[in-house]
């Protein structure tokens, strides 16, 4: 078999938000080895980071006791103003570990919802980056939706036109043409629009790095968790350009994809490990021996 050209992108792997989170919790354990140290849902979309964490003993918690001791770190996600206060209240030391990034989309949603705009967050609704934007621009008040498609936004169009102002942020893993697509419909809508755009920096480089990338490749490799919405995200993009395959680890890649191929663009997602990226790379150059 011919040599595949190999291509990684250079925005692939871990952004600084989970590099300092996956850091920052292993710091914490290193410095206070006697002390338990959980982590409020998985701290990273990725098995085996969170599996790592656990032999180093950071244990995954998914719900907090009534009775707690020690640390309980809030993730890169984010979490509502009750759960924080929860955390405390269990008498845990709390560690939060939320994204800056994610930070200022929470204090943006808020702004917004003290200043009497209608607030619409484009993100998934079920994910915990947006559960927690939401609760947190729900304490001011209650006009905050969420959708990333003019489907979704149908059930809210009167209560939209009938107030003055709309506020929107986004999800930081968002694409961008989920943004479009909501502030073009939202432009028809509302009588004063205000858009704060939030996707993260690293999540714009990724993708538009990623397109390029795809252009002058015959496969795209997308390594990363399923769970994962910002590679999902680029998954999603990338299939648009060129053949992609979207695989959690090197185990997932079906060698037959290969054949014939002449050059492979790999990228990743935020939350995969740079081992897990070399190994997808091990394996295709194996492939050419």
């Amino acid at each position: 078999m011919s040599n595949p050209n190999i291509k990684l992108a250079k925005f692939a792997g871990f952004c600084y938000g989970v590099k300092r989170a996956v850091e920052t919790a292993v710091k914490l354990k290193q410095e206070n080895p006697e002390k338990n140290i959980y982590i409020l849902g998985e701290l990273i979309h990725n098995m085996d980071v969170i599996r790592e964490l656990d032999e180093l003993g950071i244990k995954t918690i998914y719900e907090i006791p009534e009775k707690g001791n020690g640390i309980c770190i809030v993730r890169s996600h984010g979490e509502a103003p009750a759960v924080f206060e929860k955390i405390k209240k269990a008498g845990f030391e709390l560690v939060d570990l939320t994204c800056p990034d994610v930070k200022k989309v929470q204090q943006r949603a808020v702004e917004l919802a003290q200043n009497d705009y209608f607030v619409v967050i484009v993100g998934k609704p079920n994910h915990p980056e947006v559960i927690a934007i939401r609760a947190n621009a729900e304490q001011y008040s209650d006009k905050v939706v969420v959708a990333t498609t003019i489907e979704e936004l149908a059930p809210y169009e009167a209560a939209i036109k009938s107030h003055r102002k709309v506020g929107v942020v986004v999800q930081t893993t968002q694409m961008v043409s989920s943004l479009n697509l909501v502030v073009n419909h939202l432009n028809t809508l509302a009588k004063e629009i205000l858009i704060y755009n939030t996707i993260c920096q690293s999540t714009a480089m990724r993708q538009k790095e990623a397109k390029e990338l795809a252009k002058e490749s015959d496969l795209m490799i997308v390594v990363g968790s399923k769970k994962s919405a910002n590679t999902t995200h680029l998954a999603e993009i990338l299939k648009n350009c060129t053949k992609t395959v979207h695989i959690e680890n090197d185990e997932e890649l079906n060698r037959e994809l290969l054949k014939g191929v002449e050059s492979v663009g790999i990228t990743a997602g935020a939350s995969t490990p740079q081992k897990i990226i070399d190994k997808v790379i091990n394996v295709i150059k194996k492939e050419d021996n």
